[in-house]
């Protein structure tokens, strides 16, 4: 691909580009507008105005929606997904990171657009999918993800900056969890699985479902057991990760990546997993860690934690996961998409 190219990558305007503490989505479409760059080509990024980036920055709010609650969320999308549309001619290809709704321009522009799709929300969204499966190439984020209903160009899966996590070999005596609090989620297991194992348990992350924090996590918390570190920022999310014993990851949902395993890994710390979703697809057993099915077995899988090697464990996320190897991946499928459409 030539790169004098002109690519626009859409993200999400819920949270800031890349997100201060949360907001995955906006993370992957940080990680892969910034790779382009590296790369010498010509990217313009939509996102929100407080957005950080090497890139063109293109906005229509200054802040994301989540941070700033006076303004609208519909409104802000339908312009934000309307400031590329209606300037679409400018560039080669188009890559959507805002789900369905810029799907419904895909016909009424030239340029071709290419779509990862982050998981589905729900199963009625897939008519919107299924009704533009012709127009736009399709990228899942893993095997297990695939709707059998839709065609995909390609799965390509989430890749970091290995750089931007420390590879620590001596690990502390604590187990984390970092993620949504949600049930889906599993924290309520983390702590059990923690309690059985006779580890202390960290956790981190943004809490989503209110209720079922105050009342499945909160009574907990003790600050020596099982503490509670809030939603934190990526300076120490790569500390708590790097220095944790293990990373718990107890799903019970077919969760379609998982960001926080991937970034364990990449500092060298095992993960501990409910085989679900697309876990089978990152962990390497007992190489980056362990896939269970049930909370005995995942108190079984800390105490073999002690057979994981750090610098194996590293390998395998840099040889699978980097950014790099992400961004290869995206170039090869913005040709066919380009070519296909001369």
């Amino acid at each position: 691909m030539e790169e004098n190219i002109k690519i626009a990558i859409l993200s999400p305007i819920a949270w800031r580009t890349p997100p201060t503490e949360y907001g995955p989505w906006e993370q992957v479409a940080s990680n892969i507008t910034e790779g382009l760059v590296k790369k010498g080509f010509d990217v313009s990024l939509f996102a929100s105005g407080n957005s950080i980036t090497s890139a063109k920055l293109e906005s229509v709010c200054e802040m994301p929606y989540e941070e700033d609650r006076a303004n609208d969320p519909k409104v802000l999308e339908c312009l934000h997904i309307s400031n590329l549309m209606e300037q679409a001619e400018r560039f080669d290809i188009i890559h959507n990171h805002f789900d369905f709704l810029p799907l419904s321009y895909s016909k009424l522009i030239r340029t071709p657009m290419i779509t990862t799709i982050h998981g589905f929300s729900s199963p009625k969204i897939i008519p919107v999918y299924k009704k533009y499966n012709a127009s736009s190439a399709y990228i899942s984020i893993s095997n297990a993800d695939r709707n059998t209903e839709l065609t995909y160009l390609d799965t390509i899966y989430h890749g970091v900056d290995p750089t931007l996590f420390t590879f620590r070999k001596e690990k502390k005596n604590y187990l984390l969890y970092f993620g949504r609090i949600h049930p889906e989620k599993g924290a309520h297991r983390a702590i059990e699985i923690a309690k059985n194992s006779g580890y202390p348990l960290k956790i981190a992350g943004l809490i989503q479902d209110h209720s079922y924090f105050e009342t499945h996590i909160k009574p907990f918390i003790d600050d020596k057991n099982v503490t509670y570190l809030g939603n934190v920022d990526p300076v120490l999310r790569n500390t708590l990760l790097g220095k944790a014993k293990a990373l718990l990851h107890p799903i019970s949902f077919e969760e379609p990546f998982g960001l926080s395993v991937l970034e364990a890994m990449m500092c060298g710390t095992p993960v501990v997993a409910f085989a679900k979703g697309s876990m089978p697809e990152l962990i390497k057993e007992g190489v980056s860690g362990y896939l269970v099915n049930t909370i005995p077995e995942a108190v079984a899988a800390v105490g073999r934690l002690g057979n994981v090697v750090p610098e194996k464990c590293r390998a395998h996320a840099v040889a699978n996961f980097s950014q790099d190897k992400m961004i290869e991946s995206y170039i090869k499928a913005y040709n066919k998409v380009i070519e296909k459409n001369l």
